[in-house]
């Protein structure tokens, strides 16, 4: 895929729905009680592994390829056991969230993904659901999937996260839904609550307070209808791109704002970025607006501490943007960044740089140093290594880039957005030249 640079961005348009939600309506209508309607549902290949994992172990679901899903429950212990093992594709959502689920049912299981997932590390599901009384070990010893996991009797817990991890937390939660006894989780900061949110709503004993959760299992989970929100994830691509790319006007609607999400809209903010949030509502639990942003001289920052799992897929975007603010922009507390899909911090680092920007590699981070101007960088050929985020991320870079920059992969794109492309060609308008 070639990129030009565009000499404006105009327009509006819906992102698809939240990736994270998404995956969560699927597997908790799975184990609910009633039929789920799921609209607005992402159709992007993660969550489609999902689908495709709760049918292999009996559960009715209605899909067709668009972007509604109706889920027939099969109530918390109606799972039968798979028949082959189950492939999470390219989702770590998938691969830990289920686990935990596996982890309280009393049949055997084996998951397994691609390539990437079998490197991406499981200790940190591992050892927190042994605790519990798990039977589950890496197949290969290497602490990465493929996983077998065994029938057993989990008990709750008292566990503080490591490091805040969203997927580590919701696949805790879903294993203490089979334990005996209160499962207390804490972080160090806040990650993103859409487990916490919806687990609730549909009748779970959950009760969250600043960093901490508490869930008693026993209550059934009772089946309900949720329109997933625009995924603030894919909105952030098309908020960078406008902010860099001078002339540029355009409005996104329908974004989820989800406070442990919208780190995004903090840091452009806090880096002179014009955002304005219109329309402010909710839609099943979640807070929703449009969102109309415009082009803005923008100044460097530091971005570290709490703020961190707010943002932490956007970070890569961040310090693409960074390259046409003004001054040095600090990223850290981001080592987690290395056991994303690929090695993010390398990547961003070696692309960047391709590009033509001053960026330093840290253990936990980047530091991008800019003096501002209209086009820092120049048209490259990117190493994506099938990372969405990454060809995303510099697909926007190409856009406000002299030159031509190749993307070497743009189908990963369809792991979270299909019709990224597509959605960019909506909305820009190239030089002439």
């Amino acid at each position: 895929m070639k990129i030009k640079r565009a000499s404006k961005l105009n327009g509006i348009i819906r992102v698809p729905g939240d990736k994270s939600i998404s995956h969560r309506a699927v597997m908790l209508g799975a184990i609910s009680e009633g039929t789920s309607h799921i609209t607005g549902f992402l159709n992007g290949a993660d969550c489609i592994s999902t689908i495709n994992c709760f049918r292999s172990m009996g559960v009715d679901i209605e899909y067709d390829g668009g972007t509604s899903v109706v889920v027939h429950g099969a109530g918390l212990y109606g799972l039968k056991e798979p028949r082959e093992i189950l492939d999470c594709g390219n989702s770590g959502t998938t691969t830990r969230i289920i686990s935990g689920l596996l982890a309280g049912q009393d049949f055997h299981s084996s998951l397994t993904g691609d390539a990437s997932i079998r490197k991406r590390p499981m200790k940190r599901i591992i050892e927190p659901l042994r605790a519990m009384g798990a039977d589950i070990a890496s197949v290969n010893g290497n602490d990465c999937a493929p996983l077998r996991i065994n029938p057993s009797k989990l008990h709750g817990i008292s566990y503080d996260l490591p490091i805040s991890s969203a997927q580590v937390k919701s696949c805790l939660l879903m294993a203490a839904l089979y334990a005996k006894g209160e499962t207390v989780i804490r972080e160090p900061a806040l990650s993103r609550n859409h487990t916490e949110l919806m687990l609730k709503a549909m009748g779970a004993d959950i009760v969250s307070l600043g960093t901490e959760v508490r869930i008693v299992p026993g209550n059934k989970l009772t089946a309900g209808d949720m329109d997933v929100p625009g995924d603030i994830s894919s909105a952030a691509y098309f908020m960078g791109a406008a902010l860099i790319t001078p002339g540029s006007d355009i409005t996104l609607e329908n974004v989820g704002i989800n406070p442990t999400r919208d780190g995004i809209i903090r840091v452009f903010r806090d880096m002179g970025g014009s955002l304005e949030l219109q329309n402010l509502r909710t839609s099943a639990g979640e807070p929703v607006a449009d969102i109309r942003i415009r082009h803005s001289a923008l100044h460097g920052t530091e971005i570290s501490g709490d703020i961190i799992p707010a943002l932490i897929d956007e970070l890569p975007l961040i310090a693409v943007v960074s390259s046409f603010a003004e001054g040095s922009t600090v990223i850290k507390d981001a080592a987690e960044l290395k056991v994303k899909e690929s090695d993010r911090i390398a990547l961003v680092t070696k692309n960047l740089k391709a590009m033509g920007a001053d960026i330093e590699a840290a253990e936990d981070g980047f530091i991008i140093n800019s003096h501002g101007g209209p086009h820092p960088l120049k048209g490259a050929l990117i190493d994506d290594a099938a990372d969405h985020r990454i060809a995303m991320s510099f697909a926007v870079a190409g856009l406000a880039a002299d030159g031509e920059t190749t993307i070497t992969d743009p189908e990963c794109v369809s792991i979270s957005y299909p019709g990224f492309f597509s959605d960019i060609d909506s909305l820009l308008v190239h030089n002439p030249q």
